[in-house]
């Protein structure tokens, strides 16, 4: 932990964030857990702008914990269809399944026993702790770590846990005695408008005569971490299998990538997928390529349609999977590059 920590930092961030913050977002002015958790999951790498929507609607069909619990994942799943991550949806409903079966409904009210839930990571439970039950324990997500790291020019590798246990220290170590829900949100604030990963804007910013990276010259050096993610890609060929208007899709596993979303057949080459497309008496027509990024990879996707003129037999060389008409799709958990794909046909 750095030996100094700049004085004034909190009472600084706290001011700024009452005449400047984010101060009328539909989760704030709350202290009900579940509406503080559901948001605290959503923005997990995701922007405010992209939740908004999404959490209107999760909380107009799932009022509280205990109607999310009661929820069939299925459903879940479609409600989160489009903002990504979908692990996330996965571990919503087990935690609230967890609330519900073993705290009564009741979150827990200490950042420690809200980290043992399934999905809440120790910055999450912080979060929780802080805006709902007035805790004072520290925040460290990626936005905050920006920020502290720059204030304090800390230069220790974060891909080493010792260093990421000292910045811990560290943010703890600068907590305010009063104020912790407007620090909290104060953090968030700074991270995810003016503290920005390039060209920071250091001269709005509340704290920077406080931040030694600013003073340095070198903001954009922080934080460090040498272990990059390092960028794959994938290919596969979409079959669309079309009946009588219906679409065949089959549920992907409820691990891995789009875990328990339906899904068109995914094939390694057009030669399999024109394979089973003659065994069906169709020919193959070509869409346009679809390109879509995930966290760890970049995914080609050749969706290719095959209109039948009857339906198949059972055992006729399809997958697990089921027929669902056009107007069943809606209420679909789909992946968003295929949703979009079948809302242009």
């Amino acid at each position: 932990m750095p030996k100094e920590l700049p004085p004034q930092f909190a009472r600084r961030l706290i001011a700024w964030q009452r005449r400047a913050g984010r101060n009328h977002l539909p989760w704030q002015g709350t202290r009900d857990p579940y509406r503080v958790w559901l948001s605290e999951i959503m923005l997990q790498q995701t922007q405010v702008a992209t939740v908004l929507p999404y959490y209107a609607r999760f909380v107009q069909r799932f009022a509280d914990v205990a109607a999310l619990a009661a929820a069939p994942l299925d459903e879940v799943l479609a409600q989160w269809s489009g903002l990504g991550y979908y692990s996330r949806a996965r571990n919503l409903h087990r935690c609230a399944q967890t609330v519900v079966a073993e705290h009564g409904g009741v979150f827990p009210r200490s950042a420690a026993e809200l980290a043992s839930l399934p999905g809440i990571g120790r910055s999450t439970a912080a979060a929780i702790a802080a805006f709902c039950f007035g805790e004072r324990v520290a925040i460290l997500d990626g936005n905050v770590k920006r920020v502290l790291t720059r204030v304090l020019a800390f230069d220790g590798d974060l891909a080493d846990a010792a260093r990421q246990r000292a910045l811990w220290d560290a943010a703890t170590a600068l907590l305010p005695e009063r104020g912790i829900a407007r620090y909290t949100q104060g953090l968030m604030d700074l991270g995810a408008t003016l503290c920005s990963a390039r060209a920071p804007g250091c001269a709005a910013c509340p704290v920077a005569g406080l931040c030694r990276a600013r003073l340095a010259g070198d903001p954009e050096r922080y934080p460090v971490k040498t272990r990059r993610l390092v960028r794959t890609r994938r290919e596969h060929w979409w079959l669309w299998l079309e009946w009588r208007g219906r679409v065949w899709l089959e549920q992907r596993p409820a691990s891995g990538v789009w875990g328990g979303l339906w899904s068109l057949p995914l094939h390694d080459d057009e030669a399999s997928a024109a394979t089973v497309a003659r065994a069906l008496g169709a020919s193959l027509q070509a869409l346009p390529t679809l390109r879509h990024a995930l966290t760890h990879f970049d995914w080609t996707l050749h969706p290719r349609r095959a209109l039948l003129a009857r339906k198949p037999a059972a055992g006729a060389g399809l997958g697990a999977g089921r027929w669902f008409a056009r107007e069943e799709l809606a209420g679909l958990a789909l992946p968003a590059p295929l949703r979009r794909l079948l809302d242009l046909a």
